[in-house]
């Protein structure tokens, strides 16, 4: 027990380190090269956010652990929504102004849908994998080309702009960028393999695992940077933060378990977590969009998102 609980702590701690690690390496690098701030920000840094569920959904489907992968990707979005935006909201009121923000949050929302038709069957199969990359691709290149060709100046942008590093040397971008390839699977297979451990000795299935533990801790560099967006008046950019990992969770994340070990979906995913990820990305979208001329989430909102995270918590753990 103790060297699973152990394994957990030290996976995840890396895991977190070495996701941290990496984007500060590419983003730097990205930086030195030319590229804009915003498609920085919107590829590499919102693709950082999310390389723990990345790693750890490819590390569980190698093991032939489907649920763990899958549950990952919905506890994910699912804690990202309730618990990280429910306690950064605590701090203050989080208000959106960002025409960028506003146009991802459909995307997240049609994603989501295209990933609840494509396991409704029960199935995940490898060519729906491939139809989620191919989605998740697209989405990407349409962020590119609106970097690119946007010359409209955008708040979430000139946020991004302050949070990409500068004047760091490319050797010293390249090193951070090595380390973190090479912690972030080590991690995750630590991390994993201590949640299956905790998972046999109290009973829980790989699904459960995956929707909770795992799923809290691959969002805590989500939380640690909402913190730090709302803490600067950054607060585009926090909930960017959420928007744009909830999006590359569902299609990129997603595939991978499909791509790697296609098979069936546990059946409690798809009509009760799935459908949890959709009603969280809904309410998410309603209080951004149409919360009044302000358009902002005030402190009864983190409330009402808090409550609803412990609420979901305590059903899965006590419907295993």
């Amino acid at each position: 027990m103790l060297v699973n609980i152990l394994l957990l702590c030290a996976g995840l701690a890396v895991l977190v380190f070495s996701a941290d690690k990496f984007v500060y390496g590419a983003s730097a690098f990205a930086r030195n090269l030319g590229l804009p701030p915003m498609l920085i920000g919107l590829t590499i840094v919102a693709m950082g956010s999310s390389a723990p569920e990345m790693f750890v959904a490819a590390t569980a489907s190698m093991d032939g652990m489907n649920d763990t992968a899958i549950g990952n990707v919905l506890g994910s979005n699912i804690a990202n929504i309730t618990l990280i935006l429910g306690l950064t909201a605590l701090l203050g009121a989080i208000s959106v102004s960002s025409k960028t923000l506003k146009r991802e949050i459909p995307l997240m929302l049609a994603a989501t849908v295209l990933a609840g038709y494509l396991i409704h069957d029960g199935m995940l199969a490898r060519y729906e994998g491939v139809i989620l990359l191919m989605a998740f691709l697209s989405v990407m290149g349409w962020f590119i080309y609106q970097a690119m060709n946007n010359k409209e100046a955008d708040i979430m942008g000139e946020e991004m702009e302050a949070e990409i590093p500068k004047d760091v040397p490319t050797t010293r971008a390249i090193m951070w960028i090595i380390v973190g390839i090479v912690l972030l699977p080590l991690s995750a297979g630590w991390m994993v393999d201590g949640a299956v451990g905790i998972a046999k000795i109290y009973g829980l299935s790989d699904l459960v695992i995956g929707l909770t533990i795992i799923a809290v801790g691959t969002s805590l560099p989500e939380l640690a940077a909402c913190i730090a967006g709302v803490l600067k008046k950054e607060d585009d950019l926090a909930i960017g933060n959420i928007v744009g990992s909830n999006l590359f969770n569902i299609l990129a994340v997603l595939a991978i378990p499909g791509l790697i070990s296609p098979g069936e979906v546990d059946a409690t995913a798809i009509n009760r977590d799935f459908y949890m990820v959709l009603a969280t990305s809904i309410a998410l979208a309603v209080l951004v969009l149409s919360s009044g001329a302000k358009q902002q989430l005030t402190r009864w909102h983190g409330i009402l998102l808090l409550l609803t995270f412990i609420a979901y918590q305590y059903v899965v753990f006590t419907a295993h």
